[in-house]
């Protein structure tokens, strides 16, 4: 019924507390009655992300993300909304409510969901059991090659996949759906016949933040016209982009330790590698280009990323558009410099955790590596391609923002080229680009009189009630859809004598587009600043007098063109009257008296 999962909802608030929550993602410091962050959800140096304990929500005065720790919890671990509220519920140790008023497709969502998960969970069961079979003599082989130990085979989950038709018969045995089991990207479909998608291949579960596992990558054991690694098609609960192997013990490290930076790989087996060597601060993004959910996904655990790719992928276009991305989060992101052709695998087995150490210990800021990766595509023994070099490295350096960091740059190039850094320095010359602000800039506020108005008094109300003194809400002439909702909500709390509650205002709108920008607008009063002293209630009056001055020219204006049209004369002689009543009106207001 929906009566039972908004009376979980409430009781699910009530046991909760917003501060503990998002205190256990980013590290709040207490400032009088809030808590304060930088923002989880975009890049910036200086807190402006607040937690209203009070109140119970959330709001950054930088990039306006606002909301309550329900929207807080699908935001940050990227969820749906019955997800976040199965997170919360467990956290307070809540029993989820078993019926809700989800709709049809809502319904058959979550169930073919569960549904996935639980196919998924079987399938990996299933690879495991194989992998302790005796049956899978190629699969043990590839593991004592790799000089992979069974206590690291047991705690990534890794599993054989014998044929291609154990499975799906071992699938439908289970009772899972058909469509549901094609569905889960386990298996495919060709021509009626169901295949393992991972068909003889060497299984890495792929497991999410939530402890569940989500897909599967599947290594070939001989050479052949097939792709050496295959990760499942993307699923409803699976997109590679937003996705990050070996976050699960990432996030398990987390909770015994800080984590001041985590490694990023490529594959599965460099994963592997590392945690085996005491690197567990490492994930991997699958081989793709990083994204910008990746880079959010990171930051949630720290600031700072070591990219650990192959010693020769500094010249892969796709990959450094990728560390961009990284740094365009906000991450502090530097590049471990590897032996040319080896990958972080080959130089733990080369030279052991010791030597890898080391790579670590050279890390190059990201500016630095790009301008070696410029270095080394050159040949400065030969005039046009130095010339080339400079060029192309200037075009770089432009681009970094610190003064500091580019004279050593600069310095750096010089010294390659034995080009003079008063040269260099002329070359680059006024071209540098107007330095960006870390902060982000909200949609410029280019809003009526009225509406900004009507903000302040709203604000007022919710956050700073004794600035209104004896003024109702109700008698407040607004325009806004959006603040009369509002309006109307603390009202009604007013006339039950109940609490206000800004939190609750987040029910009431969509979580994007214009209604949900307008609330952050009005949520910008929430540290209460401007709501305070005689300024402030100055501002108030003269914000509620011209409310009620522009309804009113607007009703002289409507009344006047009536009295145009109007024939009757009896009829005429009343809006007249009318008339006069509200020019009346309008120079008490003028004047200051009250309505």
């Amino acid at each position: 019924m929906a009566t039972d999962l908004q009376e979980f909802i409430v009781t699910l608030k009530e046991r909760v507390n917003i501060v503990d929550v998002v205190g256990s993602y980013v590290q709040l410091e207490r400032r009088g009655l809030s808590h304060w962050a930088c923002c989880p959800f975009h890049h910036e140096k200086t807190p402006s992300f607040v937690v209203n304990e009070s109140d119970q929500f959330y709001h950054c005065f930088g990039c306006g993300a606002s909301g309550d720790v329900i929207k807080f919890v699908r935001e940050i671990e990227n969820v749906e909304f019955m997800d976040a509220l199965k997170l919360l519920a467990d956290r307070a140790k809540l029993p989820m409510p078993q019926k809700s008023n989800d709709s049809e497709r809502l319904a058959e969502n979550k169930r073919k969901k569960d549904a996935i998960l639980k196919i998924l969970s079987a399938t990996a069961h299933f690879y495991l059991d194989n992998l302790n079979s005796g049956k899978a003599e190629k699969h043990i082989q590839y593991i004592l090659k790799r000089e992979i130990p069974s206590n690291i085979v047991r705690t990534f989950g890794l599993g054989a996949s014998l044929d291609y038709f154990s499975l799906p018969r071992y699938l439908l045995r289970k009772g899972f759906l058909r469509q549901d089991i094609i569905d889960s990207g386990a298996v495919n479909e060709v021509k009626g016949k169901l295949y393992d998608a991972q068909g003889e291949r060497l299984i890495y579960p792929i497991i999410n933040a939530m402890n569940e596992v989500v897909a599967f990558g599947g290594r070939i054991l001989e050479d052949g016209n097939f792709a050496k690694y295959k990760n499942t098609r993307e699923t409803m609960v699976f997109n590679k982009s937003k996705s990050i192997y070996n976050i699960n013990l990432l996030k398990k490290l987390r909770r015994t330790q800080n984590i001041n930076e985590v490694i990023i790989v490529e594959g599965y087996m460099d994963t592997i590698s590392l945690y085996q060597a005491g690197f567990k601060n490492v994930v991997a993004s699958m081989g793709t280009s990083l994204t910008q959910e990746q880079a959010r996904l990171a930051k949630r655990y720290t600031n700072n990323v070591l990219i650990s790719y192959d010693g020769d992928f500094a010249g892969q276009k796709a990959n450094m558009r990728g560390l961009e991305i990284l740094k365009g989060e906000g991450l502090n992101v530097k590049v471990v410099p590897l032996p040319e052709g080896l990958d972080p695998d080959d130089v733990i087995k080369k030279t052991g955790a010791e030597g890898y150490q080391k790579c670590l210990d050279n890390a190059m800021p990201l500016i630095d590596f790009k301008l070696s990766a410029v270095r080394a595509k050159y040949d400065l023994n030969k005039t046009d391609d130095r010339r080339n070099y400079v060029a192309a490295s200037l075009e770089l350096i432009r681009t970094e923002e610190s003064a500091s960091t580019r004279e050593e740059l600069l310095r750096a190039v010089g010294k390659d080229t034995g080009v003079s850094y008063e040269a260099l320095k002329s070359d680059l010359g006024g071209n540098l680009p107007e330095k960006k602000s870390a902060e982000p800039i909200r949609k410029k506020d280019s809003s009526s009189v009225t509406d900004k108005a009507s903000r302040f008094v709203i604000a007022a109300f919710l956050f700073s009630p004794k600035l209104c003194g004896d003024t109702k809400i109700e008698d407040i002439p607004f325009e806004n859809a959006v603040h009369n909702i509002i309006a109307k909500y603390i009202f009604s709390k007013r006339e039950f004598g109940e609490r206000i509650q800004p939190s609750e205002l987040f029910e009431f709108f969509g979580e994007s587009g214009e209604d949900y920008e307008e609330l952050t607008r009005i949520l910008d009063y929430s540290d209460g600043v401007a709501l305070r002293g005689e300024v402030a209630e100055k501002y108030f009056r003269d914000c509620v007098n011209s409310l009620r001055q522009i309804k009113v020219e607007k009703d002289i204006k409507r009344v006047t063109a009536l009295v145009e049209r109007e024939t009757d004369p009896e009829q005429k002689l009343q809006l007249k009257r009318q008339l006069v009543n509200l020019i009346n009106q309008k120079e008490k207001i003028k004047s200051g008296e009250k309505k």
